[in-house]
């Protein structure tokens, strides 16, 4: 199958997306394994894909729209020919051309140009949740790979404390109570930790979906890096994706179509041109007086011009294109402040989860981590002595392994909370450094 040259280059375009390249509108976090993958989404993504090829077509409608209408061309045949001074007409050829009113093709182009720049739009505002799709899944993977490892530890931790109380009960000083305990808690942990590999097969097929992968393919454990702490700026924030949204600039681009739909609807008023030539064949004239003095240009066929316009006749048609172009651009006006108030709020609300997240991780990690590590180490102590039940170590051992998924959840909601500030504002955030 041929493809066409404009449809040809873009998808070169698309298979040669570079994550350091012009396309490149996400931040990575020097994280080269998630690069790879968003690359690879952007790459293979079949809804990507065929947006952008949406848009290739909506660009090739531009010169179409702008285009002249074909000619005609009308041939007479006489059956009776007519007689004219110079000889019989015994055929004729007319070729007009209609030409529109000033102004009017050079609309018509300007709204398909317009609209091709919303479906470019519309397909940077696809590849952009592609992107933010792939780092929520790429992150809660990292959020369950690390909350199996959290549940492997306690595993491994309460197996310890299984054979201390075994030891404890075959030396009389410890009961058999406390064994059935703790045993049933490691039934517990290893009943969370298969809850988690089940989510994590979820996860794990979406993000395989995503970059058009069989659902069933294994991908390796995902690991942070060090946390990112960014400060946020709500006003430059705002202001940024105002302008940067794919949302927004769709919605601006609709009124800009609109605006210039309108002023085509008014044109439509003036008339259109039609120019044309019209050729006569004429043979030289065979009754007797013609023959014997034939007169001047016998038998010289005819060349005429013609120009004519067609009567806007049917205003009332006229006047309802009219009220409809305007109110579509004032539909468009109206859905454009709705996507700009639609960003104010999403940035808001983002800012307001990242700072609060920060807030909670600071805590936790200065305050609570340490002080329930340090009560399991006081009460392993206590439970050594025989002077805590393992009610009390159970109790405290718990209360740490809460604590560390809820900083391993907060972690990866910052990131996620940072991906979806990043869509909302269709820029890189946080921003690249520059070299």
């Amino acid at each position: 199958m041929n493809v066409p040259k404009t449809l040809a280059r873009l998808l070169a375009c698309l298979v040669g997306m570079a994550v350091d390249g012009a396309w490149a509108g996400y931040a990575t976090h020097d994280d080269e394994r998630l690069a790879a993958l968003i690359e690879e989404a952007l790459e293979r993504n079949p809804a990507v894909r065929a947006a952008y090829l949406v848009a290739a077509s909506a660009t090739e409608r531009i010169p179409v729209d702008a285009a002249l209408s074909d000619p005609r061309v009308q041939l007479t045949g006489f059956a009776r020919s007519p007689q004219t001074r110079v000889g019989p007409q015994t055929s004729g050829v007319a070729m007009t051309q209609t030409l529109p009113w000033f102004g009017k093709r050079a609309d018509r182009a300007q709204v398909s140009t317009v609209r091709a720049e919303i479906k470019r739009e519309q397909a940077n505002a696809q590849r952009a949740e592609l992107v933010r799709q792939v780092k929520l899944a790429y992150f809660e993977l990292a959020y369950l790979d690390r909350a199996v490892g959290i549940t492997t530890q306690e595993r491994e931790l309460l197996e310890h404390y299984e054979s201390l109380a075994r030891a404890r009960y075959s030396q009389g000083v410890g009961s058999q109570q406390a064994v059935v305990r703790l045993q049933a808690e490691i039934t517990r942990v290893l009943n969370r930790r298969q809850e988690l590999m089940r989510e994590r097969i979820g996860v794990e097929s979406t993000l395989n979906a995503l970059r058009d992968r069989p659902v069933h393919l294994g991908i390796p454990d995902v690991s942070l890096g060090e946390r990112v702490s960014v400060p946020v700026d709500h006003e430059r924030l705002t202001a940024i994706g105002r302008t940067n949204a794919p949302e927004t600039k769709v919605a601006a681009l609709a009124v800009d179509s609109d605006e210039v739909s309108l002023r085509l609807a008014r044109r439509r008023y003036l008339p259109d041109v039609v120019v044309g030539a019209v050729w006569g064949r004429i043979q030289d004239r065979d009754d007797e007086l013609g023959r014997s003095n034939p007169p001047p240009d016998n038998g010289k066929d005819t060349l005429g011009l013609t120009l004519g316009v067609n009567i806007p006749l049917y205003r009332g048609t006229y006047d309802a294109g009219v009220r409809e172009a305007a109110a579509r651009r004032s539909s468009s006006r109206e859905s454009h402040r709705h996507a700009l108030s639609g960003v104010d709020s999403a940035v808001r609300s983002i800012a307001f989860t990242l700072t609060t997240i920060d807030a909670q991780l600071s805590l936790i990690e200065d305050a609570l981590l340490p002080q329930a590590e340090q009560a399991l180490r006081a009460t392993e102590e206590s439970y050594a002595t025989g002077t805590t039940s393992v009610l009390d170590l159970l109790d405290s051992e718990e209360v740490l392994l809460d604590v560390r998924l809820r900083l391993a959840r907060l972690e990866v909601d910052y990131m996620q909370a940072l991906a979806d500030l990043e869509r909302t504002i269709g820029s890189p955030f946080p921003p690249r450094s520059k070299p």
